[in-house]
């Protein structure tokens, strides 16, 4: 057997983090793998409480949000603070997740010292630089930097072989599915019952959870949104719309202001990671625009409506377990009615199979690392 590996992984945010988690759980068993957890804190507060659920301790923590601050000032303080912690842990490989300001200076910083780089969750494509802005560029730069890029479905590696990349491409399905598997374990585990905190799931009664928070729907996008919930809220008095709503001013402002005083329309502050997949549980169908609920409903049978006008995850589409209805008011109430009131196009849906994995991903990718330090991959 080789000798031990250094391992750094580097994220930042709460999705990453779930993405993360159920990987560096498993490569913290391989005695072959020396793992540094480095964290940027890109998100905070949202960041360790996942870490927490999950048990995971960070060993370096970079802290580096600052007020008002934008992407140019974000990257470059990325950069500066990573780069000494890569000098000193001289890893053999730096692994990045996804395609955030994180992922991407992480990537550079790595390249920058000529270590190589994972792409976890690589070759997510929308083909339109501007949206999602700025993960879709973010992703198309870390896949020309990355030595190893771990795709989730057969479609996101052929955008990279469109691309040229061919070499160490592999197809794992995502790990947001293994979290999934593994959260929903914890929560048993533990015995945790949200039930008195979310009381207006109540037993008989469809939910339809709601999450958005895309800075592409700022403005016209949100009004759009909130116009739909409200006639659907009213068309269906019975069904319980559930809303965590994400902490910037330019979604809580529409959402509050347009859906406050409905009765049946729950607008909750942002929730856990348990909590969210708990909710989703529960959930008779799902109104979002978050890439990671897109991969995660599926896995529970749950029929997804996008609110975004592209989607870099378009296997969802395909497979029949998703349906992009962007921000129209007339497509959302039309597809939502749909889900609701007709039991076959519902059960299409719901019986779809799930194209981003079976919840393996991350065992998967601890057997590709052992064979490509091996020289065997």
């Amino acid at each position: 057997m080789a000798l031990t590996k250094k391992i750094l992984v580097v994220f930042g945010t709460r999705p990453e983090a779930i993405k993360f988690a159920p990987l560096i759980k498993r490569l913290q068993q391989d005695p072959m793998f020396d793992l540094t957890v480095c964290i940027t804190s890109q998100h905070k507060e949202m960041l360790q409480q996942v870490l927490s659920f999950f048990a995971i301790r960070a060993d370096v923590d970079l802290d580096v949000m600052q007020p008002n601050q934008n992407l140019s000032t974000l990257t470059s303080v990325i950069l500066s603070k990573l780069s000494p912690v890569i000098a000193e842990k001289k890893p053999d490989l730096v692994i990045v997740q996804g395609d955030t300001t994180t992922a991407f200076a992480g990537a550079l910083a790595a390249f920058y010292q000529k270590v190589p780089v994972a792409h976890l969750e690589a070759g997510l494509r929308s083909n339109n630089i501007y949206s999602p802005f700025p993960e879709e560029i973010n992703r198309k730069l870390i896949g020309t930097i990355a030595a190893l890029h771990f795709v989730p479905t057969d479609r996101a590696r052929t955008n990279l072989q469109a691309e040229g990349i061919a070499q160490h491409v592999y197809l794992t399905g995502n790990t947001v599915v293994d979290a999934l598997f593994m959260g929903l374990k914890i929560i048993e585990e533990r015995a945790l019952d949200f039930r008195d905190a979310f009381s207006f799931c109540k037993s008989g009664e469809r939910v339809v959870l709601v999450t958005g928070h895309r800075r592409e729907s700022f403005g016209d996008g949100f009004d759009n949104i909130c116009k739909a919930i409200t006639y659907l809220a009213h068309r269906f008095p019975a069904v319980q719309i559930v809303y965590p709503v994400h902490l910037n001013p330019n979604v809580q402002e529409p959402v509050y202001r347009m859906l406050g005083s409905i009765k049946n329309v729950h607008l909750i502050p942002p929730v856990s990671y348990e909590q969210m997949i708990w909710l989703l549980q529960q959930s008779y169908l799902v109104l979002t625009d978050s890439g990671g609920v897109q991969e995660e409903a599926p896995s529970l049978g749950k029929p997804v409506l996008v609110m975004r006008d592209v989607t870099e995850r378009e296997e969802g589409i395909l497979a029949g377990t998703a349906k992009l209805v962007g921000t129209s008011s007339e497509m959302i109430i039309e597809q939502t009615s749909r889900l609701l009131e007709d039991a076959d196009s519902y059960e299409r849906m719901s019986k779809s199979v799930n194209p981003y994995g079976d919840g393996t991903a991350s065992e998967q990718i601890a057997d590709l690392l052992t064979r490509y330090f091996t020289h065997e991959a």
